[in-house]
């Protein structure tokens, strides 16, 4: 994956009028509109009234990006919630996505015939499992939890999807205010197990702890690697937070 979509913007209207950042909302939000008429116009050519093409997804991910693709089909779901031509799972997928509420986000809702569209929505969670990215059914909540010493898992909507890859997803949280669950910063200083990289993020950007049964080979040869050089190299400080 080389591209990098247009910005897909995550807040509020009324968090992008407090920031002073209207201009973002409103090119994101007209990036979404055209992405649901993408999607309307795929199924159109992709149903022959009785199937749906498997690969009908693909050429508005390939134009949308995965993140906006999910975010408008997510939102479209969550706006159609009751009706029972969505699949349960289907459904609880769009819920864990949070949209914020918006009275103009009806304007991005795909209105393609519902099965049809479960269809289209299908083959889109197909496509991004095959990217065997680490989600929420890999993790234990991190609320309430201590981070220091943990693998953490990012959240794939904090990376640019260049590099959208397990192994940019797992990090080892190594300090910060954003490590203690009643601190008030946000900062928590971590190691990506991928490739050695040392950033800053905030608590939010992660998704959750990593259960030991899903730490990849590679990820735990990396980790008890880190881990042997915190013991062999002295702790002098902290960075600064």
């Amino acid at each position: 994956m080389t591209n990098d979509y247009a910005y897909l913007y995550l807040s509020s209207l009324s968090e992008a009028k407090r920031q002073d950042e209207i201009g973002l909302w409103q090119a994101s939000h007209s990036e979404n509109v055209a992405c649901k008429q993408a999607i309307e116009e795929a199924i159109r050519k992709s149903f022959d009234g009785m199937h749906l093409d498997a690969n009908c997804a693909q050429s508005v991910i390939d134009s949308f990006g995965f993140k906006r693709v999910g975010w408008v089909l997510s939102s479209t779901l969550q706006q159609k919630q009751y009706d029972g031509r969505f699949s349960p799972q289907n459904k609880t997928w769009a819920a864990s996505t949070f949209i914020p509420p918006c009275d103009r986000n009806y304007e991005f809702a795909v209105e393609s015939h519902p099965a049809v569209l479960d269809g289209f929505v299908n083959a889109f969670r197909e496509a991004q499992a095959e990217l065997k990215l680490f989600d929420g059914s890999h993790c234990d909540d991190m609320t309430g939890q201590a981070l220091e010493g943990t693998v953490l898992v990012m959240s794939p909507f904090t990376l640019k999807e260049s590099y959208w890859a397990p192994e940019n997803q797992l990090w080892l949280a190594t300090g910060g205010f954003g490590c203690t669950p009643t601190a008030s910063g946000r900062a928590v200083y971590a190691t990506c197990l991928g490739d050695g990289e040392q950033a800053r993020w905030n608590r939010s950007d992660f998704i959750g702890i990593l259960r030991e049964e899903h730490l990849p080979d590679w990820a735990r040869e990396h980790l008890e690697q880190l881990q042997q050089k915190s013991l062999t190299v002295p702790d002098m400080s902290h960075p600064s937070m």
